[in-house]
């Protein structure tokens, strides 16, 4: 049976991305939780404050070449000062339970996963999808 599907309203009411990213990127059990809720939960709040996928990809891209730190320092790491104010708790987060340089690159795989799931949401919005309806 798949499981129930939930509203954005209630992924981002039930998920706290800073949370998952701080035992997600060291603890192997919350791994799955942070790839899976914490990337939808994630993909739904930056949609919502108008991030388009290749701002946060090109963050990712940052973290990259300059780290977790690095990219939590950028002024303003997304086009709104909403948008980067979030992002910068999320990689400050990040830049402190990361620690290594594979957890670095766990967290730039991460942003590129939201980065995906927010263009896949808008290419279904683009499509005419709404998602499944509720009963």
């Amino acid at each position: 049976m798949p499981p129930a599907s939930r509203t954005d309203d209630e992924v981002l009411a039930t998920t706290d991305v800073a949370v998952l990213l701080r035992y997600g990127l060291t603890l192997d059990g919350f791994r799955t939780a942070l790839s899976g809720d914490g990337a939808i939960a994630a993909a739904v709040a930056l949609d919502r404050l108008g991030v388009v996928p290749r701002s946060l990809a090109y963050v990712a891209d940052v973290v990259r070449a300059g780290g977790l730190r690095y990219a939590a320092e950028l002024p303003e790491p997304l086009p709104s000062a909403e948008a980067s104010a979030l992002l910068r708790d999320w990689l400050s987060t990040a830049a402190g339970a990361a620690g290594t340089p594979d957890g670095e690159a766990r967290a730039a795989r991460w942003l590129d996963a939201v980065a995906e799931i927010m263009g896949m949401r808008r290419d279904s919005r683009r499509a005419g999808f709404a998602g499944p309806r509720r009963r």
